[in-house]
């Protein structure tokens, strides 16, 4: 098989199209002129049935479908206190294998397949800056999960063209209030007084979703098959520097209360991220403050002055 050199726009498969992330990369890629596909029963129909990832004849003829010309794909359990760590495991790594089988077993293959793996890979790391080659330590299930997830794929490196991308903390509007920015961030908005964390003493290189979308999409035309790749900004911002920024966003202080049964084991302290590869594989990034992402999440909705 050969990689698909002639196809401009591309045909892009994205798995997990209608969640968080899914509908920020859908949109990304329909503004730059490709053509997107589900992982659905009619691939063509962006609203029709989904196919399970752990479905294997399903996961085979839905791609059979879509002939792709690229993939990116995002399908997966995120959220790290998932209460189902038998599901994190078939999900993302099991799931995962049954789709780069089918897209192995294509005619034509992609010339490019995106997929989503995590910096919670790097776990507690000592070292400050992290960049591609720093040993994983993954302090989670899920950051296991995703380091089975990329070294399964390792195995599909020979049959297709895989780049693994691994983003840091990323958040925006539609995010799940399970998730720490869009709690804390409606809490504001709703002008509570009081909000209740778990452990507080994090910082995290927290990006915009925006940001992501679009790393994605132009990663699929980039040389970057066979590569590990950050998606960051370089800088952490701490949970109180984020409370700090929603108080001025918002006009008011709030009172901050640890609450023991929110604090998560294993916790990972800092996460920050070396971006120099992204951008030698990209170009100039466009990184969105992160005061400015809070600001787009506070007025979300909001009725206009």
């Amino acid at each position: 098989m050969t990689p698909r050199t002639d196809l401009q726009p591309f045909r892009v498969l994205v798995t997990g199209h209608a969640g968080f992330t899914g509908r920020y990369v859908t949109a990304a890629l329909t503004q730059t002129g490709h053509e997107v596909v589900a992982l659905t029963e009619a691939p063509d129909q962006l609203s029709s049935s989904p196919v399970d990832l752990l479905d294997r004849a399903g996961v085979e003829n839905a791609v059979a479908l879509a002939r792709p010309d690229a993939v990116i794909h995002l399908a997966a359990i995120a959220f790290v206190a998932h209460g189902d760590v038998d599901a994190i495991y078939r999900t993302n790594v099991v799931g995962t294998r049954h789709l780069l089988e089918a897209l192995a077993y294509l005619p034509e293959r992609p010339r490019s397949v995106l997929l989503a793996s995590s910096a919670n890979v790097y776990g507690n790391n000592p070292v400050e800056l992290l960049d591609e080659s720093v040993e994983p330590a993954p302090a989670n299930d899920y950051a296991v999960s995703k380091l089975a997830m990329e070294y399964m794929a390792k195995l599909w490196t020979n049959r297709l063209p895989i780049v693994l991308a691994r983003p840091f903390n990323y958040t925006g509007v539609g995010q799940s209030e399970n998730f720490l920015l869009p709690k804390i961030v409606d809490h504001f908005r709703r002008g509570e007084r009081l909000i209740e964390l778990g452990n507080i003493d994090v910082a995290r290189d927290f990006q915009d979703v925006r940001f992501v979308a679009d790393a994605y999409v132009r990663l699929l035309s980039a040389n970057a098959a066979g590569r590990t790749v950050n998606l960051c900004s370089g800088v952490s911002v701490s949970l109180l520097e984020v409370i700090a920024m929603m108080q001025e966003l918002a006009g008011y202080e709030i009172e901050v209360k640890v609450n023991p049964a929110f604090v998560r084991g294993n916790e990972v302290a800092r996460l920050t991220g070396d971006n120099r590869l992204l951008r030698e594989l990209i170009g100039s990034l466009g990184i969105i403050p992160l005061r400015s992402t809070l600001e787009w999440m506070l007025n979300d909705g909001r009725a206009p002055a």
